[in-house]
Order: C-alpha cells, then sequence, then structure tokens
C-alpha cells in the first residue's frame, strides 16, 4: 500500500522488531535478571501488536465489511477478506491476548513465554508487513484479484 498513515505503521512495526532482534537470543532466566531487557521487549511486543491492530482497522474501513468489535477480531476480518492465511490470522489473535496481559497485567508475565514468542513467532509480524504491502492502494484489495 502506498497510504502514508500505512507505511509509517509498517516503519514503526519494523523498528519494533528490530529492537527486540537485537536483544536475542535472549532467556527467561536473562530476561528475570533485567528489567531494561524486560522493558525493551514488552514493550516493543506490545507496540508491534497494536500497530498490527491499527494497520488492519484502517485496511478493514477501506472494505465493506463491518467493523471488528474486538481487536482479535480484527485479524479475523482479514481472514475474512483473505489478506491472511488461517495460520497467520490465528497467531495474531493469540498476540493480541498476550498484548493484553502485557497491557492490563491480567497475570504476571511468564518471561518463558516471552522467550517463545521472540524466539518463533517475530516472524508473524513480518508476515503480516508483507500480507498488507502486497494490498492494492485504490480498493483495499490483493493486487492479484479480479
Amino acid at each position: 500500500m502506498e497510504n502514508d498513515v500505512v507505511n509509517r505503521k509498517l516503519e514503526s512495526l519494523r523498528r519494533c522488531v528490530e529492537r527486540i532482534q537485537s536483544k536475542l537470543p535472549v532467556t527467561p532466566d536473562a530476561l528475570r535478571a533485567n528489567y531494561d531487557l524486560q522493558d525493551i521487549i514488552a514493550l516493543n511486543l506490545q507496540r508491534a501488536v497494536q500497530l498490527c491492530v491499527d494497520i488492519a482497522a484502517y485496511v478493514i474501513s477501506r472494505t465493506t465489511m463491518p467493523a471488528p468489535n474486538t481487536m482479535a477480531e480484527s485479524f479475523a476480518r482479514l481472514l475474512d477478506l483473505q489478506i491472511l492465511s488461517p495460520q497467520l490470522a490465528e497467531r495474531m489473535q493469540k498476540a493480541v491476548a498476550f498484548r493484553n496481559i502485557l497491557v492490563h497485567n491480567y497475570t504476571d508475565i511468564n518471561w518463558d513465554i516471552v522467550v517463545n514468542i521472540v524466539t518463533y513467532h517475530l516472524t508473524d509480524f513480518v508476515q503480516f508487513a508483507q500480507a498488507i504491502t502486497r494490498l492494492d492502494d485504490d480498493n483495499g484489495q490483493r493486487q492479484n484479484q479480479p
């Protein structure tokens, strides 16, 4: 997409992922012992998820699809629009659930889970960005669709 707002958000998303990657590899024990490292990783994960939700909301707003009722539902809508694969939509919905734990501190943060996310699921954000960049600026649909 060529939209400046989306491009700025995609650039911010890229920076969040790079900031986390700059701290890898990391262990749960290292996170538990280093509050600065906790803040860098947790804040950038939270921001990355929120940026994806914001981008999804923008994309959905350019369609006739009804607005989602929840942040997680945004990714279900992108699945319905055939922008995300079922697997990526599900992983992004799980990312929202984790973001809610980070933001609202519903439970103590499990640093083992955080390490798993940053080790194995940062690519979800990259895949999300790639799916968005494949969209056509004019109508919010995939470029290869009629």
